[in-house]
């Protein structure tokens, strides 16, 4: 197949290091684990639809999309099932619930789909024959017997009156191993100013917000009826992590956080016009019971490479002061490529490599300029022996295709699929990417 990687060296931010081999062995391509090529290869796009991808991978359009989606899980049997939104304007206006699309035929390409469900939100979550759903200040669940594609019953309220005014109302889950419920909770704002976005605007110290905000909580999901005092408040100083998702073999929560903004905008004595595009990284972080990431008096620099006070709380750009006890991200990404799926590549389809690594859905970013706006793609992130590296690369891109100005595809989610395939999906017509290994 023709060569279609074609990243730049803007975009990339490593390549991915293969072990060294010994005296009188092949290079790391020719020894790592073989991939499987996938009989669907045949039905790519002949152009990928615009999106470039590594050699030896293309991708199909299985679901065309009628309106924007947010994440996405998929069942042993192929079935698909998608978080629709509460959509407020336009002629898709009204309430979300669930799209659940299957490829009957085998030609890779959902052409059945059902819609059910009045429950909008950012996530849902396959755990056997129970569906989860998080609303914006709710998480529910379904049950699905299995085949079927309708629940018999429900929804269940698990947790009801979490926090949704202000900004980063979009909750996120995460199943650990013994069955407790991951809940993402955005902070309301940007940096916990008084008044929010106010140039020179000092923040609230402490801040209040991370009371009930700008966190994760646990929460045991066989019990019904619970509200957010019931959980435990497990981690905080994070942002917004969107992207949110238990290790499978080693059972510890990771995630990928959106950083603070307008660094130049509130504070332009301090920073340029560069520092506001370039800053602060988004980050992406192992999380452990009682951590502490440091939002709203922190944002980590990616030129340091360390957690520096934020100018609401008297930084300079430099000082580090009570972030010097804050937790540090494993990986540094550019600022504002808005992280807001992440998961992890269990299947034996894609080569060695990608076995075990972390995909992440950037959704793309909206204030970088006078830089021109980046993300907007599918980034890989290798994983050994069960730990995190700092080796990643954008393995998708090319899903911004700007008409009259405006973006016509941003990733929201990913998924992996029980045949090993990656499936991606956009939080603006809906359309959802199916992408698969063609062979070397």
């Amino acid at each position: 197949m023709p060569n279609l990687h074609r990243l730049s060296a803007l975009v990339v931010l490593s390549t991915l290091a293969l072990p060294a081999c010994a005296p009188g062995e092949p290079d790391g391509e020719a020894v790592e684990a073989a991939g499987q090529p996938s009989p669907l290869a045949g039905a790519c796009e002949p152009d990928n639809d615009g999106l470039s991808l590594p050699d030896g991978f293309c991708a199909i359009v299985f679901y065309e999309g009628t309106g924007g989606v947010r994440h996405l899980t998929v069942r042993d049997d192929g079935t698909v099932f998608v978080a629709v939104p509460d959509r407020r304007r336009g002629p898709e206006a009204g309430p979300g619930g669930v799209l659940v699309l299957r490829d009957g035929d085998g030609d890779g390409r959902a052409e059945l789909s059902d819609r059910w469900g009045e429950i909008g939100g950012n996530e849902v979550l396959l755990d056997g024959e129970t569906l989860y759903v998080a609303s914006n200040d709710a998480v529910v669940r379904y049950i699905l017997p299995a085949g079927m594609v309708m629940p018999s019953a429900g929804p269940d309220t698990i947790v009801s009156g979490l926090p949704d005014n202000g900004d980063h109302s979009n909750k996120s889950l995460a199943l650990g191993p013994g069955g407790e419920l991951y809940v993402n909770v955005g902070s309301p704002g940007n940096a916990c100013q008084e008044p929010d976005r106010t140039e020179g605007a000092q923040g609230l110290d402490p801040c209040p917000q991370l009371e009930t905000r700008a966190g994760i909580w646990r929460f045991d999901p066989a019990t019904l009826g619970q509200s957010q005092t019931d959980g435990t408040h497990f981690a905080t100083g994070l942002r917004n992590v969107v992207a949110l998702r238990i290790h499978p073999v080693t059972g510890v929560l990771y995630g990928v956080q959106h950083g603070r903004d307008q660094l130049h905008d509130l504070f332009p004595d301090l920073f340029t016009v560069e520092d506001n595009a370039e800053k602060p990284a988004e980050e992406f972080v192992r999380i452990e019971e009682g951590d502490d990431f440091g939002w709203p008096y922190c944002f980590f620099d990616p030129e340091a490479e360390t957690k520096v006070l934020n100018p609401e709380y008297g930084g300079d750009g430099q000082e580090v002061g009570r972030c010097a006890d804050k937790k540090d991200p494993i990986v540094g990404f550019p600022g504002h490529w808005a992280p807001n799926d992440l998961e992890f590549y269990t299947g034996t389809q894609f080569p060695g490599r990608f076995r075990g690594g972390a995909f992440i859905a950037f959704h793309g970013s909206w204030n970088r300029a006078p830089l021109p706006q980046a993300g907007y793609n599918l980034t890989f992130v290798r994983f050994e022996d069960e730990a995190a590296t700092t080796e990643r690369e954008v393995f998708a891109d090319g899903f911004r295709q700007e008409v009259a100005g405006e973006s016509t595809a941003r990733p929201v989610g990913v998924a992996m699929g029980p045949d090993g395939s990656l499936y991606v999906s956009d939080s603006l017509q809906g359309r959802i990417w199916r992408i698969v290994y063609a062979g070397a």
